[in-house]
């Protein structure tokens, strides 16, 4: 799929903001002047996991295509469409879906936003249309109705640890409980009286903390998640490594950035393997190719374990003239439940990244810190549904 233009990605970010779960297709050329169109990895996860449709247990031949009610929507209503879901006798029966009157809905390479409404499928020319006129419209539409689903109800819990932030925000500038990247962190759950640990659960009371400096918040720490080392090409961080790494100083390390996007000065990038629903990371050096990979459904469920409910805490840090860091925690950002489609989606646009942080010390053990997937902060939105701002100060 394309690189989304600024305002597409303010459309999508709208319909994020109302909570609505999407996916999204780019129908080619080719595709609409066939009726055919390739049911994609984020397509065939979105369906399943909205149980309406698992390509997987579809048995190949159009006399076992699966038909799902759906919708066009238009600026001044709704068309009536279906969603033909199937997997050809050729080909390998890759996935296919074809929605009718899609060829004279869609032009070539425009992105349809595709959501669902009890169990019907809902699809939206983010190109073509202005979203925000339709939901702020008299028309009565599919998008009104998600609206009303909204809960606006305040969480107990959620509202205990912004009181307990908010005394925090109040003492002003706090010293340091350790002199590194991870300090901003470990000083906070003290703070908290939060036990240091390597559990992957959230942090407080089923509500995870990601603190963060306010001066580097280009990208934000989404999770952790080792490789299936089982289905890769190399089997430790170690052969990561001793492949791409280098030294500086006395250690051997591979710190760097890997996108969808483009390749790294080491000649890494992502890639979505859509047949097996799986995110490889791909070396340039033809005798390696895929190395590492991700089950996407291992990736979602991490997602979702990881950020369920979040706060996103910013502090302004300051230094003395020792040199010893202080941080002021001034604002949060509250975001709840994930909308997993769009991971995928992100991976693609490349406003999802994974850091290695891989090091060989003077005695030659091997500590990986990651992989950390990592998201853009602009990008935050288009991940999470509707966030709440508060000010600690």
């Amino acid at each position: 799929m394309r690189i989304f233009t600024e305002i597409e990605q303010d459309r999508v970010k709208l319909l994020t903001q109302y909570s609505i779960e999407l996916t999204a297709i780019e129908p080619t050329k080719n595709g609409l002047e066939k009726s055919i169109l390739d049911a994609t990895g984020p397509v065939r996860t979105f369906l399943k996991e909205k149980s309406l449709h698992d390509y997987s247990l579809q048995k190949q031949g159009l006399e076992n295509k699966v038909s799902i009610k759906s919708h066009l929507l238009l600026p001044g209503g709704i068309k009536d469409s279906t969603a033909s879901l199937y997997r050809p006798n050729t080909k390998q029966g890759d996935p296919r879906i074809w929605f009718k009157g899609l060829n004279n809905y869609s032009d070539a390479n425009d992105i349809i936003a595709i959501f669902t409404l009890a169990n019907e499928l809902f699809l939206i020319n983010i190109t073509k249309y202005d979203i925000a006129a339709m939901i702020n419209g008299f028309t009565s539409n599919p998008l009104k109705e998600l609206l009303n689903e909204i809960n606006g109800n305040a969480n107990f819990i959620a509202n205990e640890l912004l009181a307990l932030l908010t005394k925090i925000g109040k003492m002003g500038p706090i010293p340091a409980l350790l002199n590194a990247d991870t300090g901003i962190g470990r000083t906070l759950e003290t703070l908290l009286g939060i036990n240091i640990n390597s559990s992957k659960q959230p942090d407080y009371k089923g509500i995870e903390l990601k603190a963060y400096r306010s001066k580097r918040e280009n990208r934000k720490n989404l999770f952790a998640q080792v490789p299936d080392w089982k289905n890769s090409k190399f089997k430790s961080s170690a052969e990561v490594l001793n492949n791409f790494g280098y030294q500086r100083g006395q250690d051997f390390k591979l710190y760097c950035s890997v996108s969808s996007k483009t390749r790294n000065s080491q000649g890494l990038q992502l890639k979505i393997d859509n047949n097996s629903s799986r995110l490889f990371e791909n070396s340039s050096k033809p005798d390696i190719g895929d190395f590492i990979c991700w089950p996407l459904e291992i990736l979602h469920q991490r997602l979702l374990e990881k950020h369920n409910e979040t706060f996103w805490i910013s502090a302004e840090t300051s230094f003395d003239l020792t040199g010893k860091e202080y941080f002021h925690f001034k604002s949060v950002e509250h975001t709840r439940k994930p909308i997993v489609a769009q991971f995928d989606i992100l991976l693609e646009q490349g406003s999802i990244t994974l850091d290695h942080l891989i090091k060989k010390n003077s005695k030659g053990k091997v500590k990986e810190k990651g992989p950390l997937f990592k998201i853009e902060s602009k990008s935050l939105n288009l991940l999470f549904p509707p966030s709440q701002l508060y000010s600690l100060i």
